[in-house]
């Protein structure tokens, strides 16, 4: 098996864009680590107790969890994979600064834990729909198919104030990983959600090509994640974009 030129990889999201579909996609190929969201705060605990190792102290990410989260998300070949969030980046780079007194950068910070790193930016052009799918996911609490529904949800309804202030954290989460992008010089492999939904094949195998990882023969890609947005999502969207200028 030929080795790759790298160790560890990051899909860089804002929710509601895909990422659970193509985080699938890219571990059904076998070789491009079990991609998810192993460094999300609100997620420490149950990895914890899944990996068995003590609980994270003051609920933050130490060098053990990150050692126990390196190991459930490699494959064979080395290659780990993780999905995290801009409003999580902070958080995630805090916790390995407090771990050092070195002044390094918050890439140099994440090397020394994850190694040699490339980067997938996973965006959605459509702000507004992706507003919409937000709202009703925070609204039922239903947040993909193969996940129990946690307990609180209530029925969708139709919510403006909402889906504004999802369509103004949406712009500011990605001016953050922007910004970010360009203050350390990342060039990111751009994915967009129109397109994977599109070809959900055809742009996993476009990120493994930018990763140089190739699909053992007799292996195929699966898609384990159906598209959820409905009429109502059409009709929310049309909705908030017909308000008054003035609310604008």
């Amino acid at each position: 098996m030929t080795q790759p030129g790298f160790d560890s990889y990051l899909l860089c999201a804002t929710p509601r864009t895909g990422s659970t579909l193509l985080c699938g996609l890219l571990r059904s190929s076998g070789v491009a680590g079990r991609p998810a969201s192993y460094f999300n705060r609100r997620g420490l605990h149950d990895y914890a107790v899944d990996w068995r190792i003590a609980r994270p102290r003051d609920g933050r990410i130490d060098e053990t969890y990150v050692r126990a989260a390196l190991a459930a998300g490699r494959t064979s070949n080395g290659v780990f994979g993780g999905r995290i969030m801009a409003e999580t980046l902070p958080e995630l780079i805090g916790d390995l600064a407090a771990d050092t007194e070195a002044a390094v950068t918050d890439v140099e910070l994440l090397s020394a834990q994850l190694g040699r790193l490339r980067f997938v930016h996973l965006r959605r052009r459509d702000v507004v729909a992706q507003a919409v799918s937000w709202a009703k996911a925070q609204q039922t609490h239903f947040w993909h198919p193969d996940e129990a529904v946690k307990p609180g949800g209530r029925p969708a309804h139709y919510d403006e104030e909402l889906i504004g202030r999802l369509v103004a954290a949406i712009e500011k989460f990605e001016a953050d990983w922007a910004l970010w992008f360009s203050a350390h010089g990342i060039v990111p492999h751009r994915v967009v959600y129109e397109e994977l939904t599109a070809d959900p094949l055809r742009t996993a195998h476009d990120v493994l090509d930018y990763l140089g990882l190739d699909v053992p023969l007799g292996r195929h890609l699966v898609i384990g994640h159906r598209r959820q947005a409905d009429q109502v999502n059409a009709d929310w969207a049309a909705r908030f974009a017909a308000r008054p200028h003035d609310e604008r």
